[in-house]
């Protein structure tokens, strides 16, 4: 028999699984199927680890990866907005914060609100771990983007200016990761996946 504590763990545990099921407009290198939150979140997490050196601050890395992997679970209820689309990024904070009130209410209490702590310090983009995981939800899709020659870009009409709005908050996290995003989006500028 187990204890209310462990119930509610296990609970949480099963019903993050559900991130699995949530496509983003991204896709996986190679041309891929769309990928997962539940991929993206983990990949994030990978790159924040290998990348650390180049955030701007010193950084709790260990932090900064489980803001990496809980960032998407609000999406299970919210659904994914597409970092481009202006319509639906208007009503996204209310359905998160639903998600949000919803989803890590299923946990204990001190472990709820550890969670909830730690998405709105990643939400709020103001810690220097908050701005260095934000610079691997940035970077990681610009990365797919091009090993896929720009396919997510063209499909959605995505311009250089957009891909710039979204990348200029990666050099709150990390000037050195962003010159790199900078040279990224430059040569999908001259190979004509991106639009002026």
């Amino acid at each position: 028999m187990m204890d209310n504590r462990i119930e509610k763990q296990f609970a949480f545990s099963l019903e993050i699984d559900k991130v699995k099921n949530i496509f983003r407009q991204t896709h996986l290198s190679g041309n891929g199927r769309n990928e997962n939150d539940a991929e993206h979140s983990w990949h994030m997490a990978i790159m924040a680890y290998l990348l650390r050196e180049y955030a701007n601050e010193k950084v709790d890395i260990a932090k900064v990866m489980l803001m990496c992997l809980i960032h998407d679970i609000v999406e299970i209820d919210a659904g994914d907005t597409y970092a481009y689309d202006t319509e639906n990024l208007k009503t996204q904070k209310a359905r998160e914060d639903a998600a949000k009130a919803r989803i890590f209410s299923i946990l204990p209490e001190e472990q709820a609100l550890e969670f909830i702590q730690l998405f709105d310090e990643f939400e709020a983009y103001e810690t220097p771990e908050a701005k260095f995981a934000h610079a691997m939800d940035n970077l990681q899709p610009l990365l797919l983007n091009n090993s896929n020659n720009g396919g997510d870009w063209k499909e959605h009409n995505v311009t250089a200016r957009q891909v710039y709005g979204r990348q200029m908050k990666t050099k709150l996290g990390s000037i050195a990761l962003f010159e790199v995003a900078d040279k990224i989006i430059q040569e999908n500028i001259e190979k004509g996946n991106l639009k002026k």
